[in-house]
Order: structure tokens, then C-alpha cells, then sequence
């Protein structure tokens, strides 16, 4: 078979390299706290303004994750650990970081009798009771359905619910490692009947192999289940090992999404090429707080 050749990285891909005291900063308080970022573990492309403007996304339960999907670069494996003492160091991090608004992920831990849902209700607790102020968004996994799992979660009352269905449904198993489309559209609709008035939020990385048609069907399904918000952004091949770039979608095209994406009622749409779960989270907090009639945070 003849070897298939990449399409060449466009442009529009373009990363600014920002290296000064922030980012350096940043760096040495999360090397000195024993702290994980998803920035850092993903190989996320806009590590370099946001720690240059003092913004992370911190990842919680360790650096190994259960699983291995196609797209990610976090390593996978057997965690051996759980770091109880992890969200104390995570909320004294955000406050040495004077934080507006924090972002909280984490590994898949489907060794976990919880799956680490236990570990982030403490760590909103640990946040809130540092800084009264910010506002919480948790990027969480899909605990393997668990419906207390989530709920432990929601009790703890994050600003934000993020969970990602990241692919069209027709590509979501040969992308995703054990996580399911529909069992993502659950864990989001759950999320809304135990706690209707926390937004809800979720992602779709393009390019390994969509159609357009099944982009807008993956809106019409998040909206169905009430999300309220949604990042779109392009895939960028981490490694060789991992899933191949299909297509590069044009500024233009992720501007044209964003608009769909308006008119079906989400209440803010962050879409671009290099845009990520948590890139510009704090606008999107502010955006969903005024869809509510909530006060937006300075």
C-alpha cells in the first residue's frame, strides 16, 4: 500500500513562545508543590500565554492515567498512589497565584472504588475555603457511569461541570479509550437534574475524521442534554504513536461552528484552531453567569 502523506501543519497553527518570569514562575511552584498540570502533561499548545497570564489547569490524582485514548499524550498506565494531602497543595497553589478562576482535571483513575470523585469534591472544598472568590470549573472523566461518583462531584458544587464528549459519535470508540458517547451525554444530563443551576460544559476536538453533518449533530445532542457550554478546537498529533491529523479546519470554518453553535442556544462557544477545554475558561464562567442573570466576576 502506498504510504499515506500527512497534510502539512498550516499558517494559523502558530504557537507564541513566552517564556518570561510568569511562565517561569509557575513552572517552579508546581515543580515545589509536587503538583501535575494538564498543560504540561497534554502538551497543550498554549501553555506559554496562559502561564505567561498566570492561568493553569491543574491535573489531580497523579500523572498516570488508566487509560490509553488515541488522542492523548498523558502517559497510561497503573497508578500506584493517592495523594490525600493533593488538594490542599492544588488550593495553595491557586492562592500563591492570586486566581480568579481555577480549572481542576484529572487522569482517568478507573482503579478507584470512586474513581477520584472523592479527591475533587476536596479539592473544591480546599479552594473555596482559600479563596472565597474564585470561581471553580472541574474537567471530570466519566467515572464509568457511576451516578453516586458524579454526585459526590455536584455536591461539592463546582461554578462548572466540564466533561468532554471530544469526537462525533461515530468515531468516539476508535478515538476514546472505555469512555462512551451516550454515557458522556448521561453523565452531562445527571449532572443537570442534580444540580440544574451549575452550567454544564463539554468539547469536540476536530480533525480525525468527521463530517460536518456529525459536528452539528454532536451540538444538537449536547444541547439536548441542556450543556450550556462549548469549546471546539483542532486536533494537533502528539506523537507519532498517536491518531493521525485528517484535516486542518480554516479560522474561518471554526468561526462559522461558533455561529451554529450560538444559534442553537449554547451560551458561549469558544471555538479556533488552538482553542483547548480550558482556554479563556474565566470568559466562559463570566458568559454563563450572565445567561443565568448571575453577576459576572471582576
Amino acid at each position: 500500500m502506498a504510504k499515506q502523506i500527512q497534510e502539512p501543519k498550516p499558517d494559523w497553527i502558530r504557537i507564541k513562545l513566552t517564556t518570561g518570569d510568569n511562565y517561569q514562575d509557575i513552572k517552579q511552584m508546581m515543580r515545589s508543590k509536587t503538583l501535575h498540570t494538564v498543560c504540561e502533561e497534554a502538551r497543550c499548545p498554549n501553555i506559554y500565554e496562559c502561564w505567561a497570564n498566570r492561568t493553569a489547569t491543574f491535573m489531580i490524582l497523579g500523572d498516570i492515567c488508566t487509560r490509553a485514548c488515541r488522542f492523548c499524550a498523558v502517559n497510561t498506565g497503573l497508578p500506584t498512589e493517592l495523594d490525600l494531602q493533593e488538594p490542599q497543595r492544588v488550593a495553595e497553589a491557586a492562592e500563591q497565584m492570586s486566581l480568579r478562576h481555577c480549572v481542576v482535571t484529572s487522569v482517568a483513575r478507573d482503579d478507584l472504588k470512586d474513581g477520584g470523585a472523592s479527591i475533587f469534591a476536596g479539592t473544591i472544598k480546599a479552594l473555596r475555603e482559600r479563596l472565597p472568590l474564585c470561581s471553580v470549573e472541574v474537567l471530570i472523566p466519566d467515572f464509568q457511569g457511576d451516578e453516586e461518583a458524579l454526585r459526590v462531584v455536584m455536591d461539592a458544587k463546582p461554578d462548572i461541570l466540564n466533561h468532554n464528549i471530544e469526537t462525533v459519535e461515530r468515531l468516539s470508540d476508535r478515538v476514546r479509550a472505555k469512555a462512551k458517547y451516550r454515557r458522556s451525554l448521561e453523565l452531562l444530563q445527571r449532572a443537570k437534574v442534580m444540580k440544574p443551576d451549575i452550567p454544564t460544559k463539554s468539547s469536540i476536538m476536530l480533525g480525525v475524521g468527521e463530517e460536518w453533518d456529525e459536528i452539528l449533530q454532536g451540538m444538537d445532542d449536547l444541547r439536548a442534554v441542556d450543556c450550556d457550554i462549548l469549546t471546539i478546537g483542532q486536533y494537533l498529533q502528539p506523537t507519532p504513536q498517536h491518531l493521525r491529523v485528517e484535516k486542518y479546519y480554516k479560522p474561518e470554518q471554526f468561526a462559522e461552528l461558533k455561529e451554529e453553535g450560538m444559534k442553537r442556544g449554547f451560551s458561549h462557544v469558544e471555538s479556533g484552531p488552538l482553542v483547548r477545554s480550558s482556554y479563556h475558561a474565566h470568559e466562559q464562567v463570566n458568559s454563563a453567569k450572565k445567561q443565568a442573570g448571575v453577576p459576572a466576576s471582576s
